[in-house]
């Protein structure tokens, strides 16, 4: 009967009698000690510096000696994947020589299409925040913590924030403003090196500061634009932000 079987048929038949395991035809003592085999030569793997483009980040930033000068190398970088899916590098707006820079998380749709930040509904919101402590583009400089809208506007990976880092930490030594705001949570890690949330974080006073930096930078963190408008219970809680921030411009040396 067995005979009339396929080799399958056979193998299920096994299967369902238990037999699921396969051996040789002698017997093999696996207590006994194994027989010394052969060395297996070691194969030379040629080292991979997979933190290349970083450092290239940070020699180009360095050598800038000026925000165009810091513009123009970045429209040059390939290192950043992001550049690839972007239509316009977003580098900043505002006044070179300015007291105070805003640091974003990265550019959205119509930031991508005209090169400016914060130039959204975000970023209409975020006049109107100035405005009401009576400041305005051409007092302030404003950009984000990556230069190309991330597809979908999702938020920044940390690589790719890593390798803006550079041209950022740059950007604020060659502005050596006296205020930074950080705009949201991803804004306020990356520029703050804090894991809490800006609920937080807001209210209080931090320092920023970098290897070329003459002097400690006070930083604070405010909501994203973007935030208040999905969440208006936190309009109440940046007001009192943004009279912080009035009175510790107010207290700096006049020119």
């Amino acid at each position: 009967m067995r005979e009339n079987l396929s080799t399958a048929e056979i193998l299920r038949w096994q299967l369902e009698a238990g037999v699921d395991e396969t051996i040789g035809l002698e017997p093999l003592n696996h207590f006994a000690e194994a027989p010394p085999q052969a060395p297996v030569p070691a194969i030379k793997v040629a080292a991979i510096n997979t933190n290349k483009p970083l450092q290239d980040a940070c020699a180009i930033a360095r050598a800038a000696g000026s925000l165009e000068e810091l513009r123009q190398a970045l429209m040059n970088f390939d290192g950043c994947a992001l550049k690839k899916t972007a239509t316009n590098l977003v580098f900043g707006d505002g006044n070179p020589k300015a007291k105070i820079v805003l640091i974003g998380e990265g550019p959205g749709a119509e930031e991508d299409r005209q090169g400016v930040p914060f130039v959204g509904p975000g970023g209409q919101l975020l006049d109107k925040m100035l405005a009401s402590i009576g400041l305005n583009r051409e007092q302030v400089y404003i950009s984000n913590t990556v230069f190309w809208r991330p597809p979908g506007n999702r938020t920044p990976t940390s690589a790719e924030t890593a390798l803006c880092q550079p041209f950022v930490e740059r950007l604020m030594e060659l502005i050596d403003p006296e205020i930074l705001i950080t705009l949201g949570g991803p804004a306020t890690k990356a520029m703050l090196a804090e894991t809490a949330g800006v609920g937080r974080l807001r209210g209080k006073w931090y320092e920023y500061l970098t290897p070329k930096l003459s002097r400690p930078i006070q930083a604070t963190a405010l909501f994203h634009p973007d935030s208040l408008i999905s969440s208006p219970g936190q309009k109440r809680e940046t007001w009192s932000d943004l009279l912080m921030i009035r009175d510790k411009l107010d207290s700096l040396p006049k020119d």
